[in-house]
């Protein structure tokens, strides 16, 4: 993982069961919670065991974090605290484009923003501020024509008739 694309994981430590906390390039510690990634997915189970869990230690070129036989990738991790923490993360960002097949190029003509600001945010070189998020959210509600926007927000049923 290049830190050009990412924030490198630069540091782990194991908090109470299912809690870590990690320390990034970008100088932020951030807290999460993974008890529900672990208890999603049966062949992590057996770091349910907090003596197992106490374990954690930074993968190989901070690419991970690891347990003798297991690993959550760092960009996952990164983008469930920046989410765990009210923030809106690089992963949600590129979910909404490939939701709504939006390209580097049509996602920024679609915000109003340049290409390189929505590849900072796809690839969490910059943080996505909140009113960009909820722009994103708008444009999805509204899906307004090339050169247009919306004067009003549908409906509940206008946009359930819209989306059904």
């Amino acid at each position: 993982m290049s830190e050009f694309f990412h924030p490198k994981l630069q540091a782990v430590e194991a908090l109470a069961p299912y809690r870590l906390r990690t320390t990034w390039s970008t100088g932020e510690i951030l807290e999460v919670d993974v008890q529900a990634v672990l208890q999603g997915i049966p062949a992590l189970s057996k770091l349910l065991e907090p003596k197992v869990f106490s374990k954690a230690h930074l993968a190989e070129w901070g690419g991970g974090i690891e347990w003798f036989d297991a690993e959550l990738g760092a960009d996952n991790v990164y983008a469930w605290a920046k989410e765990q923490a009210g923030e809106v993360s690089h992963e949600m960002f590129d979910t909404w484009m490939h939701r709504n097949g939006l390209s580097l190029n049509t996602a920024a003509d679609s915000l109003g923003i340049s290409r390189r600001m929505v590849s900072y945010y796809r690839t969490a070189q910059k943080t996505i501020p909140r009113a960009i998020w909820l722009a994103c959210l708008g444009w999805e509600t509204t899906r307004p024509s090339p050169k247009t926007l919306p004067r009003t927000l549908p409906t509940a049923k206008e946009y359930a008739l819209a989306h059904s």
